[in-house]
């Protein structure tokens, strides 16, 4: 339960010297990285999925109460970023608030969801890539494009299986190889792709809003079915519900507020920035996508904006999403890497895990050693193992970690009433009590598989911090030598 003290946090996030990251990004980076991961593939395919079976037109909704509750987490990261800018996110907040062996649960569990966040979207990114390039009679040899344990069926009706999966170990190396040489260089490539994708989604809102039929949207509202959820109020906020997670990943800009040219300043404004831009341009855009075909002709469709798009004369469009996608995805990797690359080297430096993982590179000022080894696991994970074992990237780790954010604020609040604070969370207690309750609603609604990979992993970590981390923890020894 020992502490890490603000002083100590605001001392290192000071520190200047070869074993510390380099301050180059500013709001505009840090707007583009929170915008690069929260604009994800989900965005085309989860949209359609809230209106045809939740809420109907009125999803435009459900994604502004779906913002809400981001936006109570999201002003309690706010406030610690902006108090303490060191890398590692919820886990050093969590360090100075709850005590080390929460900060390692936390620090733990966003790795491992970096991790298969990374892997799980490289391979749709190879996926989607083969379709793109298929269009132009461009195809690489089946086997090529899954792992050992898939079997494929060929145009002509013939099976193959697998050998590897190699566009999405390419992707990682590629992305790694931007990461080590910079963060600037990174927040550079990002703020170009975050442009092209943004670019394509104001593209389909400004040439479909002149195609929208106003009968699409009666009723705006749908009718309950008498089933909790099926359309009407409850429709709206069930569908608030599976919308939600295409907005987690603001929280991974904080991961980056050691690297923050001016982070009292900045930091909040790329937390809370990003969270705005993308709740004004998810809004227009499911407006737009239910304005040109009725929601009911979403049911049961993996691709709901290609059947939106058929409704306008502009077909070429539905290329244009899947190079979004395609895009998309490649930001997306780009921050998980970041991000958990970060948590790794805050918890390294800590002496939670091996020094390796804080080592910076001598001339580009990065955690050379952490990416390296994380991109030989990953993409052999991306390379071999099937979609269907890694699964759908969940965000119960996130979830969790806002949860500690916000009863972090709650506590030093509490504590320390008095520390300066650069950007403080409004209406304390109101809005972390807010945060807290909705969190917890959206983790108690999630699988039990979820549930018990969470607790699986932790156990697997707990089992590291007792037998590494809690003897070669920086604080306890510098505790037990006073």
């Amino acid at each position: 339960m020992r502490l890490k003290s603000i002083a100590t946090l605001q001392r290192e996030a000071n520190e200047i010297g070869t074993n510390t990251l380099k301050r180059s990004l500013s709001a505009v980076n840090l707007v583009a990285i929170g915008i690069g991961v929260i604009i994800g593939a989900g965005l085309f395919s989860l949209t359609g999925i809230a209106a045809a079976n939740h809420a109907g037109p009125a999803v435009t909704l459900s994604f502004i109460i779906a913002a809400v509750g981001c936006a109570f987490s999201a002003l309690c990261y706010a406030e610690f970023a902006s108090m303490v800018p060191v890398a590692g996110s919820a886990y050093t907040y969590a360090y100075a608030t709850l005590g080390e062996l929460f900060a390692w649960i936390i620090g733990w569990d966003l790795v491992l969801e970096y991790s298969v966040g990374a892997a799980t979207v490289s391979i749709s990114w190879s996926q989607y890539l083969m379709r793109f390039l298929s269009n132009y009679n461009i195809h690489l040899p089946a086997q090529l494009t899954a792992s050992p344990f898939e079997t494929l069926t060929l145009a002509d009706g013939s099976t193959v299986t697998g050998w590897i999966n190699l566009p999405a170990i390419l992707i990682i190396i590629f992305i790694t190889a931007i990461i080590i040489r910079g963060t600037k260089g990174s927040a550079i490539f990002n703020v170009i792709v975050v442009s092209l994708k943004i670019g394509v989604v104001i593209v389909f809102i400004a040439l479909g809003w002149n195609y929208i039929n106003p009968d699409n949207y009666v009723p705006y509202i749908p009718a309950n079915t008498g089933t909790f959820g099926e359309f009407g109020l409850s429709g709206i906020f069930r569908g608030a519900g599976v919308v939600f997670f295409v907005f987690i990943g603001f929280d991974i800009v904080a991961t980056m507020a050691q690297e923050a040219k001016n982070p009292q300043r900045n930091m909040p404004i790329g937390i809370i920035g990003s969270l705005v831009i993308c709740t004004l341009l998810f809004g227009l855009f499911s407006f737009v996508m239910t304005g040109l075909a009725n929601y009911t002709e979403f049911k049961n469709s993996a691709a709901p904006v290609a059947i939106a798009i058929e409704k306008t004369p502009f077909v070429w469009l539905s290329q244009a999403i899947i190079l979004a996608i395609i895009i998309g995805y490649t930001s997306v990797i780009l921050v998980d890497l970041l991000g958990q690359s970060r948590v790794f080297f805050s918890m390294s430096r800590d002496g939670l895990l091996p020094k390796l993982f804080s080592q910076v590179h001598p001339k580009f000022n990065t955690p050379y050693k952490g990416n390296i080894l994380l991109c030989i696991f990953i993409s052999l994970f991306a390379g071999l193992v099937p979609i269907s074992v890694v699964g759908e990237m969940t965000s119960i780790g996130t979830l969790l970690a806002f949860i500690m954010v916000c009863l972090g604020v709650l506590i030093l609040r509490k504590r320390q009433p008095n520390l300066p604070r650069a950007f403080k969370t409004p209406w304390v207690p109101v809005v972390p009590i807010l945060g807290i309750i909705t969190c917890l609603a959206m983790m108690v609604s999630l699988p039990l598989g979820t549930w018990i990979r969470l607790f699986s992993w932790l156990a697997i970590g707990l089992v590291v911090y007792f037998f590494f981390g809690k003897k070669n923890s920086k604080v306890f020894n510098e505790q037990k030598n006073e």
